[in-house]
Parts: structure tokens; C-alpha cells; sequence
């Protein structure tokens, strides 16, 4: 049995992640890419220029911050608002480098489909997540006869400096957090959920996310997209060096350094009516834009996507044995493409703008200093949208 301590202390961290899905604490008000002129590409995006841009999806977050040492936690992407199981989206998953843990992956590859939410947690953290929530689903209304489920599981290692990622941290409770607190609306970035204990580029990674409206005589489409960066590389902002041109790293440590390995977990959403042949396409595109950030896609990087499409039309609906369903058309998809590869460049420099310093007995990882990238950026004559 828990004390009294411990248990009160996890009672504080589900109280603020519930909060922080919806809005962002104090400390986590650095500014956007977008607040500072950075704005990849030329597609608007949506209202929040968030993956819950895409009606219907929600985010939650799961933030474990204990002791000296634990610096994890778990974010949850929820498709709709209805029952994930007989309610399905298509999906696809799209490798870019298979050196991860994602669970899950055979059975959308094989069926094309999602029927549960997306967790995004720490590597060592996995299976407990999965298992969470498995349970927390299979405790729902209407569930009591099902004897199989494929839960979704991504990660990234962030083991390396701040989170004591042998202790497994994370517990059915950080997960029921996550997804009960899932909220649409603007979706808290940076040091928070499966984003606390990550690094990017040398700098403080985390959450970030973007999307963008797409526009035609006809039809609008919107592509929401979620990152959780954790991965190496040479940091580029706007095509500029940066990361060179900072001179130095963020990370210190009396551990094994990160160098250039990690990991970036990909989450796209959108509400274009897309089949999971055309969804895996769409994941494919994203890596374009993890590639403008300056990543090669290392050895020991687990660079993953995950896109769905959540409109009605082609829904997998439970106990229907014939489907006729209204797609997008080949021809349709580029602009798709586009916003794709735009909002994965601007959700990676979310997660860094957003993220704030961390520290643990492992060390510190600092936050990317704002001011001297834009010093860069001005240097170099980028034009800036303010």
C-alpha cells in the first residue's frame, strides 16, 4: 500500500496534467514558432495550429515528476470521441527507422486500422502503458464480451540524462490520467507528458504539435500533427544552421551522453476522407519534414508515423460486412502532402520553443535560448512573419 506521501504527490501531478491538456501552466508559456515569426512553409494553419485542429481529436497528458530522478510520462491522442473498438479510422504506420518499440504495428499494417487511442510514453514504459490501457478500455460500456484488442503504443528513450527509466515509472493511473484528461483546444507543448524527460537536437525536446487547412474549389481539409522529439542531428530552423552556429550543447551531464541518437514519434491526423492506403502515403511525407529540421535518421533513431483519418465516411463500423466508401482521389492528395510536411517541421520546433529546462540527478538538459536563435535567424535575413 502507498503512503500517504506518495499517494498525495501523484493526486497533485493528475490534477495539474488535467489542466495542462487544456491549457498551459505558467512555466510552460514560452513562445510558439509561430509567435516569433517562424512559419514553415505557406498553408495556414488552424485555429490552434494543433493537431486538435482535426474535429474530434483530443490530447491529454500524464506528467511524472518524482524525486530527483523521474522526469517521464504518458500522452494520450484520442481519434473521436466514441467508442475506439467498433468504431474504427483507418491508419498506416510508416517506418522511417525501425530502431524502436512501437507496439501495435502489425495489425494496423495488416488491417489498416485503428481501434484504440494512440500513448505515447518512455521505451521501458511500453508494455505497462499498453497494459493500462487495455484495461481501462475493456472496462467500458459495451465492451464486456471483447477478447482481443491492439493497443498503440509509441515511445522514445529518455533515459539518457533525466528520467530513471529502469524503475518503469509509469502506472495504470498515469494512463487513465492521460486519457480521461484528453481535451481539445489548445494542447499543452514542450517539457509536459511523454514529452518531460526528452532531448532534441541537444537542447530540451518534448510535445509539440501544428496543422494546416487545405483549400480547394470544392473542399477544405485540415492535417493536424503531433511530435514527440527526442531524437539527434543538426539542428536547422528556416533552413539555417543553427544548431551549429549556437556553438554549444544544452545537455549536461555525468551520464552517457545522447550524441546523436533518439528517437521522434509522429502522430498525423486529419479529416479527409482517406483510405489506409492513402494514409500511409501521407505518413511517408512527414519524415520530409522531420529531414528540414536537420535530422539524418541515425542508427540507433526510431523515426515513426502514425496517420489516421477520423471522417465519417470511412469510419469501420462494427457488424458491417459491406462498406461503400467516398475517398479522396489520387490526384487530390498533394496539397495533403504539403500540409503534412509543413506542420511536422513547425510541431518539431514547437516542441523545442516550448520546452522548458529540466533538471535530475542524472543532470540538465536546457531549453533551447530563444533569443540568440532569433539573433541567428535575423543574421541570416530570414524573413520573419512579424
Amino acid at each position: 500500500m502507498r503512503s500517504a506521501k506518495t499517494s498525495g504527490f501523484r493526486i497533485l501531478v493528475f490534477s495539474c496534467v488535467l489542466f495542462s491538456s487544456v491549457t498551459p501552466s505558467p512555466a510552460q508559456q514560452r513562445p510558439r514558432a509561430r509567435d516569433l515569426g517562424i512559419s514553415p512553409g505557406v498553408l495556414r494553419p488552424g485555429s490552434n495550429n494543433a493537431i486538435t485542429d482535426v474535429a474530434g481529436v483530443k490530447v491529454g497528458h500524464a506528467t511524472l515528476m518524482q524525486g530527483d530522478s523521474v522526469r517521464t510520462g504518458v500522452t494520450a491522442i484520442l481519434p473521436h470521441g466514441g467508442n475506439f473498438f467498433f468504431d474504427r479510422v483507418p491508419a498506416a504506420i510508416h517506418v522511417g527507422n525501425g530502431f524502436g518499440k512501437l507496439l501495435g504495428v502489425t495489425q494496423v499494417a495488416e488491417l489498416g486500422e485503428l481501434e484504440t487511442p494512440i500513448l505515447l510514453t518512455c521505451t521501458l514504459c511500453v508494455w505497462k502503458a499498453a497494459d493500462a490501457m487495455a484495461a481501462y478500455l475493456l472496462e467500458l460500456p459495451g465492451m464486456e464480451a471483447v477478447r482481443s484488442i491492439n493497443p498503440v503504443v509509441g515511445e522514445t528513450n529518455d533515459g539518457y540524462v533525466l528520467n530513471a527509466i529502469r524503475s518503469r515509472p509509469i502506472a495504470p493511473g498515469d494512463v487513465r490520467a492521460a486519457l480521461t484528461g484528453a481535451a481539445s483546444g489548445p494542447v499543452a507543448e514542450g517539457s509536459v507528458g511523454a514529452g518531460t524527460g526528452t532531448i532534441a537536437f541537444g537542447w530540451k525536446g518534448g510535445i509539440g504539435t501544428s496543422s494546416r487547412v487545405t483549400g480547394s474549389p470544392d473542399s477544405s481539409w485540415t492535417v493536424g500533427v503531433l511530435v514527440q522529439s527526442n531524437f539527434g542531428g543538426d539542428l536547422q530552423i528556416l533552413g539555417v544552421p543553427v544548431g551549429r552556429k549556437l556553438g554549444r550543447d544544452g545537455v549536461k551531464t555525468r551520464s552517457d551522453p545522447q550524441g546523436a541518437r533518439g528517437s521522434i514519434m509522429i502522430v498525423v491526423a486529419t479529416d479527409a476522407p482517406l483510405s489506409d492506403r492513402n494514409l500511409r502515403r501521407l505518413a511517408s511525407r512527414a519524415i520530409i519534414g522531420v529531414g528540414r529540421t536537420g535530422s539524418v535518421a541515425a542508427n540507433g533513431s526510431g523515426d515513426y508515423v502514425i496517420a489516421f483519418s477520423n471522417n465519417a465516411d470511412v469510419r469501420r463500423r462494427a457488424r458491417e460486412n459491406r462498406r461503400s466508401l467516398s475517398e479522396l482521389a489520387n490526384d487530390e492528395m498533394t496539397t495533403l502532402f504539403q500540409a503534412t510536411i509543413e506542420a511536422t517541421e513547425e510541431a518539431i520546433y514547437n516542441s523545442l520553443f516550448a520546452a522548458t529546462t529540466v533538471i535530475s540527478r542524472g543532470g540538465s538538459v536546457e531549453a533551447l535560448p530563444v533569443a540568440s536563435v532569433m539573433a541567428i535567424l535575423r543574421a541570416h535575413r530570414v524573413p520573419l512573419t512579424r
